[in-house]
């Protein structure tokens, strides 16, 4: 991840036995700088995808990700996992049969 000034930023939260992952914080500016930092103090792995991020900005906050986006956001989930075990992290495997 860049260290220039994010103007945007997303948060998701994929819970076991879930249909898909869903937008829990969001933000512009200020408040996109600080989900950033946030995060990164929590050691949550950061992907910077500008084209996801305009899509996932125009869903409300805990809506579930739409089918749509489905294969991008996993990719996304996907490569979070292995940042965590990479990093050593316990790895929390994606159940495509939940």
């Amino acid at each position: 991840m860049k260290d220039a000034p994010h103007s945007r930023a997303v948060a998701l939260r994929y819970e076991a036995n879930a249909m898909a992952p869903r937008i829990v914080a969001k933000g512009e500016g200020h408040l996109a700088q600080s989900l950033v930092e946030r995060a990164r103090g929590a050691g949550v792995p950061l992907n910077e995808s500008p084209e996801l991020v305009q899509l996932l900005m125009q869903l409300d906050l805990d809506q579930v990700v739409p089918p749509t986006l489905y294969a991008v956001v996993a990719q996304v989930l996907v490569w979070a996992y292995k940042v965590d075990e990479r990093q050593g992290r316990p790895a929390h495997p994606i159940d495509p049969g939940a």
